[in-house]
């Protein structure tokens, strides 16, 4: 390295040594031939103290020089840059160019690691998947093996319920592969959101009758731009983590205010609220972080840490709030809020 250096730095000063060998040289040939002995003498004296006091400036720009050339490699080496594959530096303008050629790498390496990161995180949650789905496979399997007679029709709601949970699986699966691809899949109209919330409640009428839980949905009026597919699987998602974790009490649908208060009429915000087991202080800042069950998740053995993911993605691209309030034991508050700037 000292090696490349010295030779990169008597390169790059060359030129200016030539030039003030040959300009010393011209005076001295001109006072020779004209007779100035003294002038030569005087001339001799200038030099000496020239040189003295050039040479330590050389040495001074020499270790500023060797100074500089480490410090970028040493930058280099500490991003990760392969460092021996880039010749040293011989001027200012070349030493731009390569750290350029260096952050262009970088750059490069990065979006590699977050793709194959995002390949790791899919074959996970695939994987994942399959496990989770072989059981309500099974369970209908055994219902209808069992079902006859008296018990036909409750084997019968019983294999609907698993059923609809499959479907279920499948459906947040195909919403998680397209999530990267969400932007091309839009289509913004504006929508009256209590009419997007009753087709949820439709769709999971057959869990809400299993359940055994109470229900009830107020009257209020919430226009919104949004995209009616997308939004209908957040409340979906909401809906589903109701029920899962509401053993007793039931669940309410109402119109609020940005605190989350009851209001009626027209309001922004609408929050589903349940009376189910709620979640753990700790656990409130990391519910939306793909992967986290949290105590929950870890007990009930079944939690993907997918959901909420997935809603709190769609609804920050749809221009949207979700905000959850939570005490263990009491119940759980999901406020989503939708913005009504034009």
């Amino acid at each position: 390295m000292n090696k490349r250096i010295r030779k990169a730095y008597i390169k790059e000063h060359i030129g200016y040594a030539l030039a003030y060998g040959l300009g010393i040289s011209i005076l001295y040939i001109l006072a020779g031939l004209y007779g100035y002995d003294e002038a030569l003498a005087n001339m001799s004296y200038a030099l000496m103290l020239i040189l003295f006091f050039g040479s330590i400036y050389v040495v001074y720009d020499y270790v500023c020089y060797k100074k500089k050339c480490l410090r970028l490699a040493d930058a280099a080496l500490r991003e990760g840059e392969r460092a021996s594959s880039l010749p040293v530096a011989d001027n200012l303008p070349e030493a731009i160019y390569q750290e350029m050629l260096t952050a262009k790498e970088q750059e490069v390496s990065r979006m590699i690691t977050e793709y194959d990161e995002k390949k790791r995180d899919m074959a996970d949650y695939y994987t994942m998947w399959i496990h989770q789905i072989k059981t309500p496979i099974a369970a209908m399997h055994l219902l209808l093996e069992d079902a006859d007679g008296a018990t036909a029709d409750l084997a019968g709601q019983q294999a609907s319920e698993e059923l609809f949970k499959i479907e279920q699986y499948a459906e947040m699966a195909l919403h998680y592969a397209r999530l990267d691809s969400l932007t091309s899949d839009l289509a913004f109209k504006r929508y009256e959101i209590h009419e997007i919330v009753k087709q949820a409640v439709r769709k999971y009428a057959v869990l809400f009758i299993g359940s055994g839980l109470t229900f009830s949905m107020e009257d209020f009026s919430l226009r919104a731009v949004t995209d009616e597919k997308w939004m209908a699987f957040v409340i979906e998602q909401v809906l589903s983590n109701a029920i899962k974790y509401t053993k007793t009490g039931g669940i309410s649908i109402y119109g609020a205010s940005a605190e989350g208060q009851r209001q009626a009429g027209e309001v922004n915000n609408m929050v589903i609220e349940d009376t189910g087991i709620g979640i753990r202080e700790e656990d409130l800042p990391r519910i939306f972080e793909r992967g986290f069950t949290g105590y929950n998740g870890r007990m009930d053995k079944k939690s993907t840490g997918i959901g909420l993911y997935l809603c709190h993605q769609i609804m920050g691209r749809l221009g949207a709030v979700i905000r959850v309030e939570s005490k263990e034991g009491e119940g759980t508050k999901v406020l989503l809020g939708f913005c009504q700037e034009k």
